[in-house]
């Protein structure tokens, strides 16, 4: 995992679970739910009856995530380049040449159906 991730970017906070358990899940905060401030992405994690635990895999499972949206963002501004600069690149000096004598036949079809001047 990249060290991109800071920890003073996170915002902790802590409630109760629900599910198995019995009495511990329903007297100990133990759901952890994590927050990155600069994305405001937000992984919740009650897998466990342990807070500690808890903290951990949503620490594990929130880095994925802005890692894998970090890539995305990137990917997405690439693929935006690509496409300009595809659509600025010139086009073959054949594929212009075809293309200006579909037009001009088109215009000589265009021509003809003109009314005839007496």
């Amino acid at each position: 995992m990249t060290n991109d991730f800071s920890e003073a970017d996170v915002e902790e906070t802590f409630a109760r679970s629900s599910g198995p358990g019995g009495q511990h899940v329903n007297k100990v905060s133990s759901a952890v739910t994590l927050r990155h401030l600069p994305s405001g992405l937000r992984v919740t994690v009650e897998d466990s009856r342990s807070q500690a635990t808890n903290r951990k895999l949503a620490r594990e499972r929130l880095r994925d995530l802005v890692v894998r949206e970090r890539a995305r963002e990137q990917a997405l501004k690439r693929a935006a380049r690509e496409k300009e600069r595809r659509r600025k690149s010139p086009r073959p000096r054949k594929l212009k040449e075809a293309i200006l004598k579909t037009k001009r036949k088109r215009s000589e079809l265009k021509r003809q159906r003109s009314q005839i001047d007496d």
